[in-house]
């Protein structure tokens, strides 16, 4: 884990190794102005020598100014340090997040991964500019104040070093059982970004179906839970400091009694108590610094481990070594296929798919809620991995493929239509980043999305909100289909994309498709049966098996499923149009 995250350091590498540097310095500048001042009173003071106090005040001002030089310099290199590791980690936990497949993405949930992107790296951020400052300067500190108290007594020093000792078993004994408590935080704290997620993304169906006090009361739960594990693990935190407090009190009390009784017997000077005193609130302050050290790698040990998970998860799909990367033409074929989204999976979710498609073919796939529709079709373009058999795309396993290429030849409009905020024409050139205005238009006359946006203020320059806010689920579509369009790829798949739309223009759409890339291999999943009944064939399944594969004027004569979603819908409309007429 250390190692992943060290790896991460980089280009600040020499801030990093500066910033210690920074912070001994400053130390050792401290821990002279002690010594200074105990002569100070032995020499100036008592032998009545005012040279000797300017001379030594200067150098202890001169010291003092280092030691700030040196501060100064450790803050800046610290947080240079620390910020850019920060920025590292999320850079190559996205970097990391983008090579996911689906099965990858299952593995975590959205809501986790904004935890781990910003929560956690944040928390880590912090514990490492602590590393570089304060647990460098506190042990140096201490060390150093322990040697120098040893050097002037070591009967008085050894007061210190039993406190030490003592304190920091107490110490590791605190921070081993605060720990269980900042893992399950980091948790809660999943479940608590999942909570916002899903309400500021749903907040429309959340005031459609009045459920705000529904999702009130869900937040103040996740945000109740966080709170009592807090107040446990801070609880146990903070007996901390009267500890530290009642140890630097009885420190001082024996020093005060065995010192003063040292001067009577002249074993020890005035000045050299002072020093001995100022030293003990060194080691002792530095123990407290350590103390909050402690918390802080405590707390940041559970975020290291959750950002590390996401560094070091391997891409479940990767290109294989002399990837092909050209696809000759959109065939496709289905040999034997099983497939489950875990390994450890019971039941398949399909079963014994053997399926052959002509490239330039239409294909429809209908079937119920659950069918494994879009399972199916998220095979061809490797979003998922098949669990036993292959799946052939141009005459070659899909496996074979440098993903790229064959995902830029095999487009997917996916069920749920995302678009991204910034203009449509932006929008549009996901698709194509290459595409012209004129590109763009011809894809848009194919999606039947021009006839909207022309009417818009800004035209194709309209923004568009995050998510696609400000256009209807229709014309969301209509421009998830323009943008796949534009791939021009081998094969275009539709996962339900057109439920959005009319009838009228869910005809139109397809009338386009059909003269526009009539070469184009087209996969329609609908719930309509108007929207396959035009198509070569139709492919129906049920319970993740295909039951049937034929033109749709056999299957309504051969397949029982399609002939009765046929006739479900076709009454329906019938009598819909009788309503309208009486």
């Amino acid at each position: 884990m250390i190692k992943t995250l060290l790896s991460q350091v980089k280009e600040y590498k020499l801030p990093s190794f500066l910033t210690p540097a920074f912070m001994i310095g400053e130390v050792i500048c401290e821990m002279i102005i002690p010594i200074l001042m105990g002569r100070i009173v032995d020499l100036g003071i008592q032998g009545n020598d005012m040279n000797y106090i300017l001379r030594t005040g200067a150098i202890m001002l001169i010291v003092a100014i280092i030691g700030l030089f040196f501060g100064v310099l450790g803050g800046f290199t610290g947080s240079k340090a620390s910020a850019g590791f920060a920025k590292n980690l999320r850079k190559e936990m996205f970097k990391n997040i983008q090579t996911f497949s689906f099965a990858n993405i299952d593995n975590f949930s959205s809501s986790s991964l904004v935890t781990r992107l910003t929560t956690d790296v944040t928390n880590i951020q912090m514990a490492y500019m602590m590393i570089l400052r304060m647990a460098m300067r506190a042990p140096a500190s201490m060390i150093i104040a322990m040697v120098m108290s040893f050097l002037i007594s070591p009967k008085l020093a050894s007061i210190y070093l039993v406190a030490v000792i003592l304190i920091g078993l107490v110490l590791s004994f605190i921070m081993v059982r605060t720990t269980a408590y900042f893992k399950k935080v980091f948790e809660k704290y999943d479940l608590l970004n999942e909570s916002v997620q899903e309400n500021v993304s749903a907040i429309r169906v959340v005031k459609a179906y009045v459920r705000e006090d529904t999702e009130i009361s869900k937040f103040k739960k996740a945000a109740f839970n966080i709170y009592l594990l807090f107040v446990k693990a801070e609880l146990k935190i903070a007996k901390i400091v009267p500890l530290m407090m009642t140890t630097v009190y009885v420190c001082i009390l024996l020093i005060s009694w065995f010192g003063a009784n040292m001067i009577v017997s002249q074993s020890l000077t005035t000045g050299e108590l002072m020093s001995l005193l100022t030293y003990c609130m060194n080691i002792l302050m530095s123990l407290m610094f350590l103390s909050i050290i402690f918390v802080m790698l405590t707390m940041s040990e559970a975020s290291a481990k959750r950002i590390v998970e996401v560094i070091t998860e391997v891409p479940t799909i990767t290109n294989p070594s002399n990837a092909i990367s050209k696809i000759d033409d959109g065939s496709i074929e289905f040999e034997n296929v099983d497939f489950a989204y875990s390994k450890d999976a019971k039941e398949m979710v399909l079963s014994n798919i053997n399926l052959k498609i002509n490239s330039g073919e239409t294909i429809g796939i209908i079937g119920g809620t659950g069918s494994a529709k879009s399972s199916l079709v998220n095979l061809i373009s490797r979003l998922y991995d098949v669990s036993q058999g292959q799946v052939k795309v141009g005459g070659h396993n899909v496996k074979d493929y440098d993903i790229k290429s064959l995902r830029d030849q095999v487009s997917v409009v996916l069920q749920k239509n995302v678009l991204f905020s910034g203009s449509i024409i932006e929008n549009l050139r996901w698709g194509n980043k290459n595409a012209s205005l004129e590109d763009c238009k011809k894809a848009c006359d194919i999606a039947c999305a021009t006839e909207f946006i022309e009417k818009m203020p800004d035209g194709f320059d309209t923004h568009i909100e995050q998510g696609g806010s400000n256009v209807s689920g229709g014309q969301k579509q209509r421009l998830c289909i323009a943008r796949a369009i534009l791939k021009k790829p081998k094969i275009l798949i539709f996962d339900d994309s057109t439920s959005a739309v009319d009838t009228s223009t869910d005809a139109k759409i397809r009338n386009a498709l059909a003269s526009e890339i009539p070469s184009t291999t087209k996969i329609i999943i609908a719930q309509r049966i108007s929207s396959v009944e035009h198509c070569d064939k139709v492919i129906v399944m049920d319970d993740g098996k295909v039951v049937g594969f034929d033109t749709p004027s056999n299957l309504l004569i051969t397949n029982s499923i399609y002939r009765e979603v046929y006739e479900s819908q076709n009454s329906s409309s019938s009598e819909a149009d009788f309503d309208e007429i009486n």
